[in-house]
């Protein structure tokens, strides 16, 4: 299967290997190289891991439209322009204008656009990280240097599974049957054939299957880090969260959530103050679960996510601003902190939202800076969400308080309850304790997780006015209805044309 087989090398071998990505894309891996060979031992798998990481931050998944491919970033950047808490000011060159606007499902006819880029950067990852599981039994080395190796790999393989999951199929809950992604869990080879999309009830219960993989392989890894770029135990349980979240697995949410925070708290890692993490540009900030430590000569300038955020640069930053919605601005007490991560008084704002400040480059010179990708804030909010759907609301208004006074020292809540409205409207918000506590994630998380993510398991839609900052251009029918299909992604036509067990017929996505 020649579109599947194209995955399995970019990220392993390219990045892993130094070597070119372009010459790699249509080499045998049977004629070229030993792939055998490089999962031999530990010391060999762990260059193959790294280069899978480095993937995280590199261009290279398209065949072109570069400038908007800032790695993993760009995919979450995508997902916070989906939703209603984060404006693009203006189209500027083009680049994720066309997102914001929902208006990219008719590129999947090409290889440059959103829908081959996602569908080819997740199943990249899933492709190389499956030879190093596949390896575990024959690579030799020490044990827990193995476990580390193989429990990231079965981890990074959940995380692929859970971004397609998030793209290219309806939310799960109330969707089980419904058609999500194809599942490939041995190595590719030439004879490797197509696979059928699977339910989301199949695609969730492999990234459940992984997660506890990788979760058992951990525990029994070696106990620190080689880098931040690398997920621990912490990290690991942290994405758990992440899926539970989505799975309404309340219990096994707050669990790992708590799991995360105590693994976190081994390594010194805890809750800072805004001002100890600013530009949020440092993956070693005592705050950061995890984060990719960019190396400058590995990547393109202009394919920087702070090229994209940072004014200061001059760039497409500047041109096409990116801006807080007025209305979730607004909900920050006078005294929370962090209000400066959004300047009203910026000169550029125009009639729209408010330049975001949040993110800002750490080296002017290669445009760059570090990519946070999971905070332990994140795990003390999930924790709190679980408790509230759990009926503790105590324990819920507890959490939620602590986290909320190293924000805000005014801070307190009362409410309780969880019901949620079918959008953010103000005019049909719940007061609910679940609302609030989500209304402090949005806040916290602005930028970072992808809006859309948490909109989708909320069952949520998109609500958009110009009162709220967006331009008219962002104003998009039928995005407040939480079942809408412009939230589900188009498969590349690339896909059908090498998968013979797709029919583009039957299994292509609705494209409105």
């Amino acid at each position: 299967m020649k579109s599947l087989y194209k995955y399995a090398f970019v990220g392993l071998l390219a990045l892993g290997m130094s070597a070119c990505s372009e010459d790699l894309l249509e080499t045998s891996p049977t004629t070229s190289v030993d792939t055998g060979s490089l999962m031999a031992s530990t010391s060999k798998a762990i260059a193959s891991l790294n280069g899978v990481y480095r993937f995280l931050y590199t261009t290279g998944y398209t065949s072109g439209w570069e400038h908007e491919e800032t790695g993993i970033m760009s995919f979450n950047h995508v997902a916070d322009l989906m939703g209603e808490d984060m404006i693009q000011q203006k189209s500027g060159s083009g680049w994720f204008w066309y997102d914001y606007q929902f208006n990219v499902k008719s590129d999947y006819t090409h290889n440059a656009g959103r829908p081959y880029g996602t569908w080819n950067y997740f199943y990249t990852i899933i492709s190389n990280v499956n030879y190093l599981i596949a390896s575990e039994a024959t690579m030799q080395g020490d044990e827990a240097e193995r476990n580390y190796i193989v429990g990231q790999a079965y981890a990074l393989r959940a995380m692929g599974y859970f971004y397609l999951a998030q793209y290219y199929a309806p939310r799960l809950v109330g969707n089980d049957k419904a058609a999500c992604v194809p599942i490939y869990t041995e190595p590719t080879t030439k004879e490797t054939k197509g696979k059928p999309r699977a339910t989301n009830a199949e695609v969730y219960k492999q990234i459940d299957t992984d997660l506890a993989a990788a979760i058992d392989r951990m525990k029994k890894a070696k106990a620190t880090r080689d880098s931040k770029s690398h997920l621990g135990l912490a990290e690991v349980y942290g994405w758990a969260a992440r899926v539970a979240l989505a799975e309404e697995k309340w219990k096994d949410a707050q669990t790992y959530a708590e799991n995360a925070i105590s693994e976190a708290n081994k390594e010194g890692l805890e809750v800072t103050g805004v001002s100890n993490f600013s530009g949020l540009n440092n993956a070693e900030a005592k705050n950061v679960l995890w984060g990719l430590k960019i190396v400058p000569d590995q990547t393109q300038q202009y394919a920087s996510f702070y090229t994209f955020m940072d004014p200061a640069l001059g760039k497409y930053g500047a041109t096409a601003r990116i801006q807080i919605n007025k209305d979730l601005y607004a909900m920050m007490g006078a005294n929370d902190a962090r209000r400066g991560w959004w300047d009203p008084k910026e000169k550029e704002n125009k009639d729209n939202g408010y330049q975001q400040t949040k993110f800002k480059c750490s080296n002017i010179a290669t445009f760059g800076g570090d990519y946070v990708l999971m905070r332990i804030e994140e795990m003390h909010l999930i924790k709190a969400e679980a408790q509230c759907m759990l009926g503790d609301d105590k324990g819920a208004q507890t959490t939620l308080i602590a986290y909320m006074k190293t924000r805000d020292a005014d801070y307190t809540c009362t409410k309780t309850g969880n019901k949620m409205a079918e959008t953010t409207n103000p005019k049909i918000a719940t007061g609910s304790l679940r609302e609030e506590i989500v209304n402090q994630r949005r806040i916290e998380l602005w930028g970072e997780f992808g809006r859309l993510y948490d909109l989708r398991r909320l069952h949520q839609g998109v609500y958009r006015t110009t009162e709220q900052g967006h331009p008219g251009a962002g104003i998009v029918k039928g995005i407040d209805n939480p079942d809408s299909n412009l939230f589900l992604m188009t498969i590349p036509q690339s896909e059908f044309d090498g998968n013979k067990a797709l029919d583009a017929e039957k299994d292509q996505n609705p494209m409105d």
